[in-house]
Formats: structure tokens, sequence, C-alpha cells
């Protein structure tokens, strides 16, 4: 069934996600901090919204008018949150996808998974004002570090910076995959969970990031090679299971 869905974040990933959605027949409402970015909303097929969490709009209540709601910004501000809670509880929305990261784990040396403690941080502050809403439905989905098209990650140090722990293992996925899991989310309808999200794949940071650099054509990258490695290796374990999915870059190296 076609929803009326709204994007609160309509960047990198809300963008492409709002064009997918699109496509499939859905409606799609999406916001933007940028005056200049409405009409490139508008000429997707996006209908855009002016909107910064934590200020009064009056189109708020409007843009929260949908069936599911995807947050896709990368604020940490609590009391923004707070505020728009207070707008979905006076709405007709009932299902959220918050858009967080596997930055909330420790770096365990080990395995981690959905049940692995977290790291008190405003992140996972954020996270619960949402879990614990029963008001409304959430799902939230820990993606690790992004990346696709215009995100290299050959790009991603600065010439003369120094990559610490490079026999640590990455954590990554490709925008593709973080919009075909919030599609596969909405269209199951998987609400009050919380899943990790990112290739299956664990290369070293050594070997990926001289993988990725070649594709730039960089040969510039230093290694920390007296940093002790310090890392974790993010299971998607759960979300592959709950949801039948499968990863459309799934070795990292190729």
């Amino acid at each position: 069934m076609n929803k009326k869905i709204s994007i609160l974040g309509c960047g990198w990933l809300g963008m492409a996600l709002g064009i997918k959605l699109i496509k499939e027949g859905h409606r799609v409402y999406g916001s933007t901090t940028s005056p200049h970015k409405m009409g490139e909303l508008e000429s997707k097929g996006i209908a855009p919204y002016l909107l910064a969490i934590g200020q009064e709009n009056d189109r708020l209540a409007e843009f929260l008018e949908s069936d599911v709601l995807v947050i896709a910004i990368p604020s940490k501000n609590k009391e923004g949150f707070q505020h728009l809670i207070r707008a979905i509880e006076q709405s007709t929305l009932r299902k959220v996808v918050f858009v967080s990261s596997t930055s909330v784990y420790p770096s365990t040396n080990s395995i981690v998974t959905e049940e692995t403690a977290t790291i008190p941080s405003p992140l996972v502050e954020i996270e619960r004002l949402f879990t614990s809403n029963t008001q409304f439905q959430s799902t939230i989905l820990r993606f690790g570090g992004l990346f696709g098209y215009d995100r290299k990650p050959g790009n991603f140090f600065k010439p003369g910076k120094v990559i610490d722990h490079p026999e640590g293992f990455v954590n990554m996925i490709h925008q593709d995959d973080c919009v075909s899991i919030i599609q596969q989310i909405i269209a199951q309808e998987v609400w009050n969970e919380t899943f990790n999200a990112c290739s299956t794949s664990h290369p070293t940071r050594r070997d990926y990031y001289l993988n990725e650099a070649q594709k730039v054509g960089r040969s510039d990258l230093q290694f920390n090679e007296q940093s002790e490695n310090i890392y974790k290796i993010v299971s998607s374990e759960k979300l592959k299971n709950m949801l039948n999915y499968s990863f459309k870059f799934e070795d990292l190296m190729q």
C-alpha cells in the first residue's frame, strides 16, 4: 500500500531515500534547513519543508501528518528532539525510523551486537527518547560508516593525516544498502526494534583504505604503526535474519 512518508533531513541519505520511495509510489515530504535546497527537493518530486529541529514552525504539524517519519539528521540536540517528540505526540503519526550510528558501541576488540552495552552519549539518550515513548512505535537503525557515490572512503583522510589502528577492522555500509534497509522496514512493518546495519565483511583499516585510496588515485596514506589496534566488529545478523536481507555491497574489498 502506498504511504505518505516524511523524511526529516533530505541530505546525502535522505534525498536518495526520498527518490527511491517516490519510485515505489509513495508520497514523500522532505525537510531541509537550507532555503536554496527547496527547489531541488521539489524538482525530485519531494514536497519541500524548511524545518530546523527544536525551532517553532507553523508547518511542522503538517509535515508530521504522515504514515511514517524517517529521521535522518546528524543532530545531537536532545532538547530539539524532545520538542519534536511532543509534536509527534500531538499528530496522527505513529511510526518512526530513527537513523543512529554504531558509534554508540565501545571498541571491545570483539563482535558487538544489539545486546552489547552502549557508551553513555547524547545519541544513546536520544535513541531512548524514541524507544521509551509508548505513543508511537520506533525502530532504531545503527548504521556503520557511510559511503557510496560522491562519498568515497579513499578521500576520508586529508593529506598528512596518520591513520590509527591499521590492523583494526572497519564497519561500513553503502548508501544503496541504507536506502534498501529503510524501504524494507517500512514495507514489512518492522517496528519497536533496534538493528545494526553494516556490511558483514570487515577488512582491516589498512587493507580497506589502501584499496579505496587506489580507486581515487592516491598513494599517500600513512598509518600509525605504534597505535594500539582498538576495534569492534559490528554484527548485522539480527537485521539479516528478521528482514531476510542480503547486502548489495557485501564484500567491501570488491
